[in-house]
């Protein structure tokens, strides 16, 4: 057991400190890191040896076989025994070879490609679901930073109030209640900073995770304000659900399973027919011989024999039929299972539609909020200095700036988030990036 843990822990790998990383980058170590697409290409690696099994069948099979025996007998002859010795030596082929079978073995060999194709298809989706959650636990910890920062500067403006308060204070401009009002905007403030901090910690660690890094590695990412966010929906809701149904793996690898049970439908069909078998065994044969008081004798021979073999079941108490009937229901399980993937489709790309126009609204609404309330708390400030407004107005522009700064950096991630889970939704994710042809 130790050995094994020892192994399988020689598969983590670790990421450099001093590198800044970005979106694509990490996709790329956890693809090829991460246990499950390993999984999945292994899975699909044994279904290309088993279509070569499937294969194989078209072509004969040849056994060879080397024997050699030495016997040796007392043989009574007369009044007394002689010895005799006797040594052999075979060199036997068999060769076996299905001439004809109505289909059998071609509906086998259909069976092992479709689910050869279901276990590329099934490596794409392993592929498609890492993305995303590598993507989804990037914006994430993009957002949690960006938390940080705001709750920083919005710290900064807390302390600032609370400097103005003190000193008003002194010069008998303003009342201890002030101050202390201040004093607890601070600390709520303070307060704010270290939830976040601590969310960072969390969003760092579901990042190592879906990386498959441990959580103590350092993993630099890139600022949320340097990433650029599109203003809108280049494709239309149609437009992307027709995408998804050309290019989604999970679709394709159920429409694959039904290409596995037509063919098994064929094979079953095949079973009601005779098959036509020849059998070839050439054996090359050399005999020694010697008996007591004589010289050795020899002989040379080639025999074997060539058949022809047809097998037909007349009656097997109803199996074929039933066989039959198995993959009949077998297609139509499959092409139910089909639909359902379709409506499933259909309903992801039109939720992951509707949170990317909210997104997108939210984020301009998060845009003008944090202009207004940015004017706001200057302008309040400014007024508190000159007496023209109290101590309660500034605080609460600086905590309305607060939210502000907080619903800009969650908007970003949300529009970022909306995207990533559109694109997985639709099977774009593990496109290759090529411009594309509107309709």
């Amino acid at each position: 057991m130790e050995q094994s843990a020892g192994q399988s822990l020689s598969h983590e790998f670790s990421t450099n400190a001093a590198t800044t990383y970005t979106l694509a980058e990490l996709i790329d170590l956890a693809e090829a890191h991460n246990p499950e697409t390993r999984q999945a290409w292994e899975a699909a690696r044994s279904r290309a040896a088993a279509m070569g099994v499937a294969r194989s069948e078209l072509y004969p099979t040849l056994a060879v076989a080397a024997l050699s025996q030495t016997e040796r007998n007392q043989i009574y002859f007369n009044t007394r025994f002689y010895r005799q010795t006797a040594q052999s030596f075979d060199l036997a082929l068999d060769l076996n070879y299905t001439v004809f079978d109505f289909g059998a073995r071609a509906g086998r060999i259909d069976a092992a490609k479709a689910q050869l194709l279901a276990a590329d298809f099934a490596f794409n989706d392993a592929q498609r679901l890492l993305i995303y959650r590598v993507a989804n636990a990037y914006y994430q910890l993009l957002n949690a930073a960006g938390q940080v920062v705001a709750a920083r500067a919005n710290l900064a403006n807390a302390q600032t109030v609370q400097q103005a308060a003190e000193a008003r204070l002194k010069n008998g401009l303003a009342t201890l209640p002030d101050v202390l009002e201040a004093r607890s905007a601070s600390a709520q403030a303070e307060y704010d900073l270290q939830a976040a901090l601590g969310a960072q910690d969390v969003a760092h660690g579901n990042l190592a995770t879906a990386l498959g890094v441990s959580p103590t590695d350092t993993i630099n990412v890139e600022s949320i304000e340097q990433l650029k966010l599109p203003d809108s929906i280049e494709d239309t809701v149609d437009q992307a659900i027709d995408r998804a149904f050309r290019q989604r793996p999970d679709l394709m690898s159920q429409i694959a399973r039904i290409r596995a049970a037509d063919a098994r439908l064929k094979q079953a069909h095949a079973a009601y027919f005779p098959t036509l078998s020849l059998h070839a065994q050439p054996d090359a044969q050399s005999l020694y011989a010697e008996q007591q008081q004589l010289p050795w004798g020899n002989t040379a021979d080639l025999d074997g024999e060539v058949s022809l073999g047809l097998n037909w079941t007349i009656f097997d108490g109803g199996a074929r039929k039933k066989e039959v009937e198995q993959a009949q229901a077998d297609i139509r399980t499959a092409q139910a299972q089909a639909d359902v993937i379709r409506d499933q489709i259909e309903n992801e790309i039109w939720s992951s539609y509707s949170d990317l126009k909210t997104a997108f609204r939210q984020r301009q609404a998060a845009v003008e909020l944090l202009e207004a309330s940015d004017q706001s708390y200057n302008a309040a400030i400014e007024s508190y200095h000159y007496g023209v407004r109290n101590l309660l107005d500034v605080t609460q522009a600086q905590k309305t700036l607060a939210q502000a700064r907080s619903a800009d950096v969650l908007a970003r991630a949300q529009v970022l988030t909306a995207l990533a889970r559109l694109a997985f939704t639709t099977g774009d994710a593990i496109q290759p990036v090529q411009p594309r042809t509107k309709p």
